[in-house]
């Protein structure tokens, strides 16, 4: 095994971990297989054991392998999981469930004084009226998080703003067209299936699996469009497994298909990285990003944005080009400034912090 490591390039740890991630989804490490141990692997890449066992941490936690007791680490992840026989969908109480906080508590002062900041710089602009797919600051700052922290490179043009993500819902059935066939995950968010039954398409309803959407109902199913969370799936908490996300990407090969992902909550994943996304994951161009900050910083807070495959930017500026941005452009230049000073980011890792400290034993 020859790794190449870039000790320049920090931090060292995820370079290992997308080898060793690779080398699994390829098939060079089999399912049940025992990966290298953490001093030979340390040796072999002239890196301290600590890093090798902090990649392993993170393969453990997106699902590709697993710790046993006195024995190392073992593959979990098989690539020909999914697509099996119906079974009975068991209780959805697994490891793969996911708990969020109640409350993530921003602070207000520095909302206020952020606020404050913004009206000082830009008070000439305030009363502009917004571009039509949202401020500039606020994309090219969404496009910049997203590269660092989701893993997901996209150009500005590919981002659209709006009020919420039940209003971006309503236009991606618009661009899609209320002739396609729908589905959703069961349970899923309630107004998801509100949203659908309103304009009159047809969906299906996807029981979940302990780890995902059953192989079985997603493969029978005739639905062109999979509107999946794979992070925090709400009201059930189950988050999909490396295997079944993956799946979820075989299944969109075929010509026609499209997934929406709702990545709600992910950025509050105890893991040192959060879940890959099946955006990243993807290299079909036929994966639409969503978001909102209502989790992150406020309920209060109606901002949502979504990312088209290159593919729809056109298509999508031809039929809605024309609409107005349903956020004012205060708030949006007070996000960008949120996210671009760093703030975001430290409340985003402040709050991890004290989940991961609220998760430890004995506490």
């Amino acid at each position: 095994m020859k790794y190449a490591i870039d000790k320049t390039e920090r931090p060292v740890y995820l370079q290992i971990y997308k080898y060793l991630r690779d080398d699994i989804i390829n098939g060079v490490f089999q399912y049940n297989s025992r990966l290298p141990s953490k001093r030979q692997l340390a040796a072999e890449t002239d890196v301290s054991t600590i890093t090798i066992e902090h990649a392993y941490a993170l393969l453990c936690d997106e699902g590709y392998a697993e710790s046993r007791e006195r024995s190392g680490f073992f593959v979990i992840f098989r690539q020909t999981d999914g697509f099996a026989s119906a079974e009975k969908i068991p209780e959805l109480h697994s490891q793969h469930a996911v708990k969020l906080p109640e409350s993530t508590e921003f602070s207000t002062a520095v909302l206020s004084r952020t606020m404050r900041k913004v009206i000082a710089d830009r008070h000439d602009e305030l009363l502009q009226k917004s571009p039509n797919s949202g401020c500039d600051e606020l994309r090219g700052a969404i496009r910049n998080y997203l590269a660092r922290n989701r893993g997901i490179y996209v150009d500005t043009e590919q981002i659209i703003i709006g009020a919420g993500a039940e209003y971006l819902y309503r236009l991606i059935i618009e661009l899609f067209g209320r002739d396609k066939k729908y589905a959703v995950e069961s349970p899923c968010y309630e107004k998801i299936e509100q949203i659908y039954r309103s304009v009159g398409v047809e969906y299906e309803l996807l029981p979940l699996n302990d780890d995902g959407i059953d192989s079985a109902a997603l493969s029978g199913s005739g639905t062109e469009i999979l509107h999946t969370t794979p992070f925090c799936s709400y009201p059930s908490g189950i988050t999909a497994s490396a295997s079944k996300r993956h799946e979820y990407i075989r299944w969109s090969e075929k010509p026609g298909r499209f997934i929406i992902e709702s990545d709600y909550g992910s950025e509050f994943s105890v893991s040192s990285k959060p879940m890959e996304t099946l955006f990243a994951l993807s290299d079909k161009d036929n994966v639409l990003y969503m978001n909102t900050f209502s989790r992150t910083i406020s309920p209060a807070v109606r901002i949502g944005y979504m990312v088209l495959p290159k593919r729809l930017v056109q298509p999508f500026q031809d039929s809605f080009g024309f609409y107005s941005c349903t956020v004012s452009a205060f708030e949006q230049y007070v996000l960008a400034e949120l996210i671009s000073s760093g703030v975001f980011e430290r409340h985003i890792n402040r709050v991890r912090r004290n989940i991961r400290k609220a998760n430890e034993p004995g506490i």
